[in-house]
């Protein structure tokens, strides 16, 4: 199996900016809501970072999303794919490093992606357990 890199490119006139700062250029400039910004190196294999914005119709959400990938191909980013964009409540944006969520906030509160992902309030999880344990708990044997 070979590993396919990408080169990229900066962007024709000035200082190439990074990925994630592409992103939340583009979130704000469209007026996302509660945008937030994940480090999920050490999480998973897939991303970087995983950035949560949210948008106050499927139609703007839509359009949140279209902008984040047209101004990251700007910048010489190439997106693997968007998915969600036909109903509009959830649209995923993959930039590789980079994973966009944007998301009706019902979808979003429903969901919890920020509960699952941010590791700055981790709780400990017993080896083997899908269960975390309570940390009083932790270090006695259970009777």
């Amino acid at each position: 199996m070979t590993t396919r890199t990408r080169p990229r490119r900066p962007p024709e006139s000035g200082r190439a900016l990074p990925l994630q700062d592409v992103v939340t250029a583009a979130l704000d400039d469209m007026k996302a809501v509660n945008i937030r910004v994940l480090d999920v190196r050490g999480l998973t294999d897939i991303a970087d970072t995983m950035v949560i914005a949210s948008g106050n119709s499927d139609r703007h959400v839509r359009s949140i999303a279209e902008r984040v990938a047209e101004k990251a191909k700007e910048a010489g980013f190439r997106s693997l794919g968007m998915e969600g964009e036909r109903d509009g409540e959830w649209v995923l944006v993959d930039l590789q490093d980079v994973v966009v969520h944007v998301m009706l906030p019902r979808i979003r509160e429903f969901y919890g992606l920020e509960r699952l992902w941010d590791n700055s309030t981790a709780t400990p999880v017993a080896a083997g357990s899908a269960v975390p344990v309570p940390r009083a708990a932790k270090g006695r044997r259970p009777s």
